[in-house]
């Protein structure tokens, strides 16, 4: 049987250790559970649209910033199969075993050029809402399709961002498609 000490003790353990789970009531819980269900944006949580880029270049290729552990390089082709606008093609990188997520964000962070939206989804995580200010759309029928390329045979992503893992040189193509 358990002591009211030895109760006490555990609560105040689980208070205090790092990496405790967060307590319902406190500022760390209520912040992480009102952003569960918000659309999620590096460049604005506003519903402005955002106008799409200039299709005059063909390629955009830029260097990856040195990262400390970044060490599976990979590249992103911004593909328009609803207007065949030309593709735009980026480089970017993953820490090991690191998701498609982070290579994006970095990749965000580090070119002007490439901006993304994604909402979280609390029974499948992530999934990508816009690319370059052009945004999916129910009523348009159309949305971003995930594929990878890995030498030549090119197959559809069976998971999101938030779960794929890139290996080195794949080239991930998000194809804006309709439906």
């Amino acid at each position: 049987m358990m002591t009211p000490a030895f109760l006490s003790v555990a609560l105040l353990l689980l208070v205090l250790l790092p990496g405790a789970p967060a307590r319902k009531d406190s500022p760390e819980s209520d912040s992480a559970e009102s952003n569960s269900d918000e659309s999620i944006s590096a460049e604005s949580n506003s519903d402005e649209s955002i106008s799409a880029e200039s299709n005059s270049a063909e390629s955009i290729s830029a260097e990856v910033a040195p990262t400390p552990n970044c060490v599976t390089p990979f590249s992103i082709l911004v593909s328009n199969s609803v207007t065949n606008a030309p593709n735009k093609t980026y480089s970017t990188c993953v820490v090991s075993r690191g998701i498609l997520l982070g290579g994006m964000r970095r990749l965000q962070e580090t070119n002007k050029g490439f901006r993304f939206t994604y909402t979280e989804d609390p029974n499948y995580g992530p999934y990508l809402q816009s690319v370059n200010g052009l945004k999916g759309s129910t009523k348009d029928r159309t949305y971003w399709e995930l594929l990878v390329k890995k030498a030549n045979e090119t197959i559809r992503l069976n998971v999101g961002i938030g779960a794929f893992i890139p290996s080195e040189n794949d080239q991930i193509i998000l194809n804006f498609k309709d439906y």
